[in-house]
């Protein structure tokens, strides 16, 4: 199945960025620098998604709407008092020209939800935020589980054949070394 293969061949950078994420996160001690991790995310996943809808419709994924999480991130900076910044575009993103290249960039925006919840309580017990700015990390709430499930079964629809798969892996890596990337360079800008 390509869902536990893609688990597997992405581990290793899957893992680089979580490391840095997870380190960035546990230094978060205010609401600035909360907002700046918001950003980083936003430019991202701003840019990611508009790569990605180019290629992925309702007829892919039907509920595909649904899934997009960049109105959450802006809403989530603007309720904090921040600025929303510029979405990420050209070398900052990998390469999606196809419906397959796209299925791999959305599943590390789909994965990240898993994630998000235990990041969602993690800035609230710091920050004491009372809700408020923790909507993108909260993701589809109760449904998280039952949104990713039904992700990994129209992707693992879409791979007929081990060329395909190759495709779909290949982009998810890539997704996650940029996103790598981006969160170094940003990083370094603050």
């Amino acid at each position: 199945m390509l869902s536990e293969k893609l688990k597997e061949e992405t581990k290793q950078n899957h893992q680089i960025l979580e490391k840095a994420l997870v380190g960035n996160l546990k230094s978060i001690r205010n609401k600035d620098g909360y907002i700046n991790l918001l950003k980083m995310f936003y430019g991202y996943f701003g840019g990611l998604e508009k790569s990605i809808e180019q290629h992925v419709d309702s007829n892919l994924l039907p509920d595909n709407d649904e899934r997009r999480k960049i109105a959450f991130i802006a809403n989530d900076i603007e309720a904090l008092g921040g600025q929303v910044p510029a979405k990420a575009e050209g070398n900052d993103l990998p390469r999606i020209e196809t419906h397959l290249e796209a299925l791999g960039a959305l599943y590390v925006i789909e994965g990240s939800t898993l994630g998000g919840k235990i990041i969602s309580k993690m800035m609230e017990q710091q920050l004491g935020l009372n809700g408020i700015g923790l909507s993108f990390f909260s993701g589809y709430g109760d449904r998280t589980e039952e949104m990713w499930n039904i992700f990994k079964e129209k992707m693992d629809a879409q791979a007929e054949n081990p060329e395909q798969e190759a495709v779909i892996i290949a982009a998810a890596n890539e997704t996650f070394l940029k996103f790598g990337d981006w969160f170094n360079k940003q990083q370094a800008a603050a």
